[in-house]
């Protein structure tokens, strides 16, 4: 707008830009998932990610039956202070939350990128990059314009928060009453192995999440997502699926056991596929409902943090 005086333009230019995020890196997997690397206005950047998790399907005349099905995946931080061993944005330490307005705008550019009908509902995870629950009110503002009719018109049924398990923070999520979905880092079964995993374990342990989650409300045709990381004889093995099993007793819960993405430098390995499905059999014999999330972007710099920090090392 040039109609203004100079100095309200400037002050419009300084105070409420437009566009608070560039694009300096993107890598596009064969599976159809696409990673960015954000660059926000204090040059500090930042990963989002685009899952395409079911294609467009087409009659024989060529006419679209069902459109495309996407999962957003968010950071809320640049950096993280939790520190989980077998994560490479922890090896770039915390460097700040990110605003309502970062967490939000990730999303719209990811839409604005793909093409993607600005009406269209997505899915969205708060699990790139940061401990959601870390920065919190930011999150939960974040969630409210993303839900809104005059915002992006997202349900919050559509929208999780994946956690590491701030204990405290869960209880507050609770009586936010947001009708959000929560997916908990489960990881590993007794304290000794979740603290190698996770040193914030030591603050807030295994039964504090676990009694944290019971107190959760939940949609009556959702389940609690347990997230289990399954590394290479860490926690592959049927005694550990008996411990998980003991220890989700009297959740609604469902398990998602992840193939542990291995990047250059890390000790830990990816497990089998003979046990990831013996596991997995073995909960569902037991009546817990469990599928393997299938890896995607294998071929790309997938793993939280591993395009920022293949990005620092070039």
């Amino acid at each position: 707008m040039k109609n203004i005086p100079k100095q309200l333009q400037q002050t419009l230019q300084e105070n409420y830009p437009i566009d608070i995020l560039s694009v300096i890196k993107e890598e596009k997997s064969l599976d159809g998932s696409i990673k960015y690397l954000f660059k926000l206005q204090d040059n500090t950047t930042v990963e989002s990610v685009l899952l395409l998790m079911k294609d467009k399907q087409k009659d024989q005349q060529g006419n679209i039956i069902k459109s495309e099905k996407y999962t957003f995946c968010i950071s809320s931080q640049i950096g993280c202070k939790v520190g989980c061993s077998f994560c490479l944005t922890a090896k770039g330490g915390f460097t700040r939350d990110l605003s309502a307005a970062e967490i939000v705008a990730q999303v719209v550019y990811l839409k604005k990128l793909n093409n993607i009908d600005q009406d269209k509902s997505v899915n969205i995870v708060y699990m790139g990059m940061g401990e959601p629950l870390d920065n919190y009110d930011n999150v939960i503002q974040a969630i409210k314009i993303i839900s809104q009719e005059s915002g992006l018109s997202i349900n919050t049924r559509r929208q999780t928060i994946s956690t590491s398990g701030i204990s405290s923070k869960i209880d507050k999520l609770a009586q936010e009453n947001l009708g959000i979905q929560l997916a908990i880092s489960l990881h590993a079964v007794d304290d000794e192995l979740r603290s190698e995993l996770i040193p914030m374990n030591k603050a807030y342990n295994i039964q504090s999440i676990i009694d944290a989650v019971k107190k959760f409300p939940v949609d009556t045709r959702k389940r609690v997502m347990f997230e289990y990381l399954v590394i290479k004889d860490k926690n592959d093995d049927i005694k550990s699926a008996d411990k998980l099993i003991k220890l989700l007793d009297g959740i609604k819960a469902k398990v998602n056991l992840i193939y542990f993405n291995p990047y250059p430098g890390t000790t830990y390995q990816r497990p089998s596929k003979t046990k990831m499905e013996k596991f997995k059999d073995h909960l569902i014999k037991k009546g817990v409902v469990c599928t393997i999330r299938e890896s995607k972007g294998l071929d790309i710099s997938a793993a939280c943090g591993q395009l920022k920090e293949k990005e620092n090392l070039e």
